[in-house]
């Protein structure tokens, strides 16, 4: 996956598709600066965190700007999620999500709505960078109440 990322920068650079560049070069500035900061090696799980927490924010920013009613950015940011998402692996369909929660609440047996860390802390190997983290929260929370 890093050396696809390296890849599509060249390519982005020699078709001057300005937009993919530009987001190619946040992630990969991002990625250098995890492993300058934190001292972690840069491999895929790092790419993987680094773009779901980039993809994250985009969305997190398109709300603001849907309040503010600015169309135009809401397009280019949904742009930008666009290309992130291909450095992502696969994601897991809706029935699978759902069937590794299943496994979770057999495992964990949980009883109340405070046990919520102990399925989360279960489910999360699972499905981290291979599902939305907040869906997969949200279909938690709604199974134990």
């Amino acid at each position: 996956m890093v050396e696809k990322l390296k890849k599509d920068m060249i390519e982005a650079m020699k078709a001057k598709d300005k937009e993919r560049l530009t987001t190619i070069r946040m992630v990969k500035g991002d990625l250098d600066k995890e492993h300058i900061d934190k001292k972690r090696e840069i491999n895929d799980d790092l790419l993987i965190e680094v773009v779901n927490r980039g993809i994250k924010q985009r969305k997190d920013s398109i709300r603001e700007f849907e309040k503010g009613g600015r169309d135009d950015l809401v397009k280019k940011t949904q742009a930008e999620i666009e290309i992130l998402q291909q450095y992502l692996p696969a994601q897991l369909s809706e029935e699978e999500v759902v069937k590794i929660i299943d496994d979770a609440f057999a495992v964990v047996l949980p009883t109340s709505s405070k046990d919520m860390g102990k399925v989360m802390k279960e489910v999360t190997p699972k499905l981290k960078g291979k599902a939305d983290m907040k869906h997969v929260s949200d279909l938690i929370k709604a199974r134990l109440q």
